[in-house]
């Protein structure tokens, strides 16, 4: 099978095709023939070395595909070869073939074009646990999203729109404030123009939001503290602008304020099948109809490379991905 790998990890690597032996599936996988990768901030970091995946995971990069089920490892029940599907994966993906744990494995109705779904797994499993889970997100309560046309923000806006929820959310120009309320936001503040925090208390008649979910961390983490309601919960998942930063934590006492930060790649199996269930239940129903990828550009595999350099960049709006 053909595969892409690392060639001198560090600042200046390379991505390049190689062929590989077709791999085999264990006990509770599934065999994946890819259709298409979804590129994530983590495979940069990771292509740098400055993240490496978990113990027993793949070397190779890529989180998550969509393709079809070529094969079942033992006690798999529920699929079947052909079957079009998409997954999160601790690591592989950036091949022709990928192994994924059944439980991390989520069909792709036919409303969803099949490359596109590949955009689907990282960002629904990653913004629903956060925000569901550790956000503890609850009716009627608001939202403030950073990042709302990144890959995760906007699938994670058309998630909690769907369910009703008032969603604010920061992009880098108008032309991406008009994308994110297209995706469902309420209000969505240029953040080289307008202070998030003042807007969000004006648009709250000046109580905080709810929940913020972030991944931009540095003086973030002090503005998050001063826009959260009294209660409100703080999670971040990366920290991108610094993971450093001089924190007056009176108003987290005060406020009775939760702060959190959680990863997703290295949770156990279980941990991950049961966010999928959640999915399935609440998210899934609504694809092709509210909820659909958003997706910025498509490589061809043997583009790698430019793939990456391309995300560098930060200016595109949704997901990019890799096809096979």
């Amino acid at each position: 099978m053909r595969e892409i790998q690392i060639e001198s990890p560090g600042r200046d690597y390379r991505l390049v095709g190689a062929a590989a032996p077709r791999l085999i599936p264990g006990p509770g996988e599934v065999l994946i023939a890819v259709a298409a990768a979804g590129l994530n901030n983590a495979d940069l970091l990771q292509a740098r070395g400055l993240y490496p995946p978990p113990p027993g995971a793949s070397p190779i990069l890529g989180m998550e595909v969509s393709g079809v089920i070529a094969e079942l490892g033992e006690g798999v029940g529920g699929w079947k070869a052909g079957d079009r599907v998409c997954a999160l994966l601790p690591g592989g993906g950036y091949a022709e073939f990928a192994v994924a744990d059944a439980g991390c494995v989520l069909a792709v109705p036919e409303a969803i074009d099949l490359v596109e779904a590949a955009g689907l797994p990282e960002a629904a499993f990653t913004a629903w646990t956060n925000i569901m889970d550790t956000g503890r997100l609850a009716a009627s309560e608001s939202l403030l999203i950073h990042g709302g046309t990144s890959g995760i923000g906007s699938l994670a806006i058309q998630i909690f729109a769907a369910r009703g929820h008032r969603i604010l959310t920061t992009a880098g120009s108008d032309e991406k404030c008009q994308a994110a309320l297209a995706f469902g936001a309420s209000r969505a503040i240029n953040y080289r123009k307008e202070d998030f925090v003042a807007v969000a208390k004006a648009e709250t008649r000046a109580v905080g939001v709810d929940v913020i979910f972030d991944m931009v961390g540095g003086d973030y983490i002090q503005r998050n503290i001063e826009a959260a309601a009294p209660w409100g919960r703080i999670v971040n998942i990366a920290y991108q602008k610094s993971f450093r930063a001089e924190v007056d934590f009176r108003p987290v006492l005060t406020k009775r304020l939760t702060l959190a930060a959680t990863t997703l790649r290295g949770r156990s199996p279980a941990q991950k099948q049961a966010i999928r269930d959640a999915l399935l239940r609440e998210v899934w129903p609504q694809l092709g109809a509210r909820i659909k990828p958003v997706i910025d550009r498509i490589f061809p595999w043997e583009q790698a490379q430019q793939a990456h350099e391309y995300m560098e960049k930060t200016g595109h709006t949704g997901k990019i991905l890799l096809t096979f």
